[in-house]
């Protein structure tokens, strides 16, 4: 017997992509700020219920909370790239990191970055920007590097 799978659009892969990444990073929380998610069962169970795409639910409830989902990134999106830093699944639950698409755009800083680059050689840069210009610069295992990792990693 044949199992037939429900095809995900794009938006809910995006979405279950980045949960997942957030559950292997080991920034995936429940609820928002509560225990960080070990059970990679509960991981996928938390990606599929924000994407929507959950056999749990009704057809009108999955897309309502891929419609919530969506805004909550959007949101942060707008207010990560205000703060000058990267959009975060922080500021849309309350938890956690994100990816900032604003910023990511072949490789083009943003406003704000151009400000920070323009700085001294002696000026002491936060883990954000170097993140962003090891980012930039596509060096591999960044995203687990620590602040001194990233500037040795950068020189």
């Amino acid at each position: 017997m044949e199992v037939k799978v429900a095809k995900q659009t794009k938006p809910q892969k995006e979405t279950v992509e980045r949960v997942m990444h957030e559950f292997k990073e080991g920034d995936l929380r429940i609820r928002g700020n509560g225990p960080k998610v070990k059970n990679p069962k509960q991981a996928i169970a938390i990606a599929l219920h924000e994407a929507g795409a959950t056999n749990q639910e009704s057809p009108k409830n999955n897309r309502e909370n891929l419609r919530k989902t969506k805004a909550k990134e959007r949101q942060a999106e707008t207010a990560g790239s205000r703060k000058g830093a990267t959009s975060s699944r922080k500021s849309a639950k309350g938890t956690s990191k994100g990816s900032s698409r604003a910023a990511s755009k072949e490789g083009t800083p943003s406003p704000r970055e151009r400000l920070t680059m323009g700085r001294g050689a002696g000026a002491e840069r936060s883990r954000a920007e170097l993140y962003t210009e090891a980012k930039r610069r596509d060096i591999p295992g960044r995203s687990r590097m620590s602040k001194a990792d990233l500037e040795r990693a950068l020189r």
